[in-house]
C-alpha cells in the first residue's frame, strides 16, 4: 500500500502554503491522523481521517489519494474529501469571528491628525 510522509502530502493538498508551514504544524499538535497527534515523518496513507487545524479554521477530512508534487488547486482538492458538516461548520465559524471583529472596530484610516497626536501624548505622559 502506498505511504507518503504527512507533512508532504499537506503541503501537496494545499493545506499550508509550505512544507515546513505543515512540519511546525505537526509539531505543534495541530494535524491528528485517526485521532492521534502526529509528527511531520508520520505515513498517511489512502482512507485515513485527518483533523487539521489551520488559520481558516478547523478541517475533517479523509484522504482519497497521495501526491508528492504540489499541483493547481483542482487537483489539490481531489485528494481529499471533506463532509458537508465539516465546511458548514467552518463557515459558521468564520462568520462568527467575522462578526466578532467587527463589534470591536477596527484602526482608523491613515495617519493620526493633530488631535490624535496630542490624544496620544497624553496616553503616553508626554503633556
Amino acid at each position: 500500500m502506498p505511504r507518503l510522509r504527512i507533512d508532504k502530502w499537506l503541503w501537496a493538498a494545499r493545506f499550508f502554503k509550505t512544507r515546513s508551514l505543515a512540519t511546525h504544524a505537526c509539531d505543534l499538535g495541530r494535524v491528528t491522523l485517526n485521532g492521534q497527534t502526529v509528527k511531520p515523518a508520520h505515513e498517511v496513507r489512502t482512507g485515513d481521517q485527518l483533523t487539521i487545524r489551520n488559520a481558516l479554521g478547523d478541517y475533517h477530512i479523509e484522504v482519497l489519494a497521495l501526491s508528492e508534487v504540489r499541483g493547481p488547486a483542482p487537483i489539490a482538492q481531489a485528494l481529499y474529501h471533506e463532509p458537508e458538516e465539516s465546511r458548514a461548520a467552518r463557515i459558521q465559524a468564520a462568520a462568527a469571528r467575522k462578526a466578532a471583529a467587527g463589534e470591536t472596530g477596527s484602526f482608523p484610516k491613515g495617519r493620526p491628525g493633530k488631535k490624535d497626536r496630542r490624544e496620544i501624548n497624553r496616553f503616553r505622559g508626554r503633556v
